[in-house]
């Protein structure tokens, strides 16, 4: 009974969060109608965790917004044989997403129980073809470079240099960048002739920490 109910929470959600407003790549709306987002919240949010909005999953780390989650992915475009850099695993869900639309994906998180609790939960729920590594994700992940798409979850204040330089030609990166708490989403494509830049809607995440990101939690 409790299953139906959150499947239908999460139909609903497809319907009127993302399709409403303007989201249409088939494979994204198809994987964010079958993940279980309820389970990649804490149970007293369980009840929550269909609505249009970031929750907390402690550590003063959040669960995106099923529209951001959606957006960000759309943006990637994946046809299912990326191999995908996450920064920012966090309770784990926006990975889910993405495995079910690409070949691979390695997952960084910087906090180590975060990364745990996050791993746990993507094995018992048998998504196989995810990596989750604990390491600063500001400088992302050169030994396994290249990468045909990075996603970001946290806000930078520029875009890092080492995500470009691992991105394989006519790769894609997403990424908030901005102030500490206010961001913009941007995209950038990297061409053999150099890159192109776009931005999109604004946006509010958490800070992305690390020597290429804000150096602490009190940076400004």
């Amino acid at each position: 009974m409790k299953q139906n109910y959150f499947e239908k929470k999460r139909l609903s959600m497809v319907e009127n969060q993302l399709e409403h407003r303007g989201l249409k790549d088939i494979r994204v709306l198809e994987a964010m109608r079958k993940v279980p987002r309820h389970l990649f919240v804490i149970d007293e949010l369980q009840e929550r965790a269909y609505d249009d909005c970031a929750l907390p999953i402690g550590e003063g780390q959040t669960i995106s917004q099923p529209y951001m989650v959606a957006c960000m992915t759309e943006l990637l475009e994946l046809k299912g044989d990326e191999k995908v850099l996450e920064v920012g695993t966090g309770s784990g869900y926006q990975c889910a997403v993405l495995s079910m639309l690409a070949r691979e994906v390695y997952t960084v998180e910087r906090i180590r129980s975060i990364a745990s609790d996050a791993e746990k939960l993507l094995t018992s729920l048998k998504y196989n073809n995810v990596k989750v590594i604990v390491s600063d994700g500001s400088i992302g992940l050169p030994e396994h470079a290249p990468f045909d798409c990075i996603i970001v979850t946290a806000g930078a204040p520029e875009i890092p240099r080492p995500y470009i330089d691992q991105l394989a030609v006519d790769g894609r990166l997403v990424i908030p960048v901005g102030s500490r708490y206010s961001q913009v989403l941007c995209k950038i494509r990297k061409t053999s002739s150099g890159i192109q830049e776009s931005t999109y809607t604004a946006c509010v995440f958490v800070p992305l920490i690390g020597k290429e990101g804000w150096r602490s939690e009190n940076d400004y």
